[in-house]
């Protein structure tokens, strides 16, 4: 029995940070035994608010693959592919296009927050407003039917499903098939400044290529609560950044609840805590900036990689698109 396929991937705008460790990487690794997984580099989903920087985009593909090797994604267990080198995406969009009306498209609540998040105002770029119907050509032309996401990217996934279905219905075939979200178990990880979601736009990352330095200077830059003046204090665990990342990163979960008791009671310094999360993290990331380093050193064989993963690729989206245009009637010699 053929495996189910996964699709994921990411926009390459600039290398991964935890955030992207704990959203989806780890789950990555773990499932690519169980499936046949397509992770896609979506330079062309970047380009839609990237379109003047193209080089930054074409750039950071190669950061972003170094990334996916460094933390454990194996080649041979995982296909790469480059979303703009798969032609069949942007006809079989087209087609989609024709399924979805444009007040749908614009009351999906993920572009709604994302355009307000990029600040657009009336200057929304048309390719913006329409990628969830290109992202629903993405996961149907190779037949997802699991979709690592975040809990903000739920619409996204309806609206694929709602597309897959009125293509079916139009044509009285069942060429496509619905996909499932999959939500990990942290979806969400706050920036180091604790306000929102890491983010490398705002400026509150932590880069899994980030140096022993680097991630000490962030971690004691740190908010903790703003109430803890001296270390005989009580202090609040609720809203503090370093318990939150202590939470996710920890693996000694009974000393992060012992730590946490002496906390509230009073006498635990915020250095000492900002101290054992460094110890945390530098042992979480070291490792994986050792091999990032190391796959960075043959430049050469990580293009390999992704130019084989990519025509991999490409034959199966071109089959799809084949079934596709066979369910139309637009197979014409």
């Amino acid at each position: 029995m053929p495996k189910k396929i996964i699709l994921t991937g990411d926009r390459p705008t600039g290398p991964l940070h935890l955030g992207h460790y704990v959203g989806s990487l780890l789950n990555r690794v773990r499932l690519q035994d169980e499936y046949d997984q397509y992770i896609m580099l979506a330079d062309l989903q970047a380009l839609t608010d990237n379109f003047a920087n193209s080089k930054k985009v074409h750039d950071n593909v190669f950061q972003v693959m170094l990334d996916y090797l460094a933390v454990g994604i194996d080649p041979d267990k995982s296909t790469f592919l480059i979303q703009s080198m798969i032609p069949q995406i942007p006809e079989l969009t087209t087609y989609y296009m024709n399924l979805v009306s444009l007040n749908r498209v614009i009351r999906n609540p993920t572009v709604k927050t994302e355009i307000k998040q990029k600040k657009f105002g009336e200057s929304v770029p048309l390719g913006f407003v329409t990628y969830p119907v290109s992202q629903a050509a993405d996961i149907s032309i190779f037949k997802a039917s699991l979709v690592p996401v975040g809990e903000d990217q739920l619409p996204m996934i309806e609206q694929t499903n709602e597309i897959v279905r009125a293509f079916n219905r139009t044509y009285n075939c069942d060429v496509l098939i619905d996909a499932e979200a999959l939500i990990p178990k942290v979806s969400r990880l706050v920036g180091t400044d604790g306000k929102a979601k890491m983010s490398k736009s705002l400026g509150n990352a932590i880069y899994l290529s980030d140096s022993a330095d680097d991630i000490k200077k962030k971690v004691m830059s740190m908010f903790t609560d703003p109430d803890h003046i001296r270390v005989e204090d009580p202090g609040k665990i609720e809203g503090n950044t370093v318990f939150m990342y202590l939470d996710v990163f920890d693996p000694d979960t009974e000393e992060v609840a012992r730590l946490k008791e002496h906390y509230q009671k009073g006498g635990l310094g915020d250095v000492v805590l900002k101290k054992r999360l460094v110890e945390v993290l530098e042992n979480l990331i070291g490792p994986i900036r050792e091999r990032r380093e190391e796959f960075a050193k043959d430049p050469e064989q990580v293009r390999k990689i992704l130019q084989q993963g990519t025509q991999k690729a490409e034959a199966v989206a071109a089959q799809t698109l084949q079934e596709v245009k066979q369910a139309m009637g637009l197979i014409y010699f």
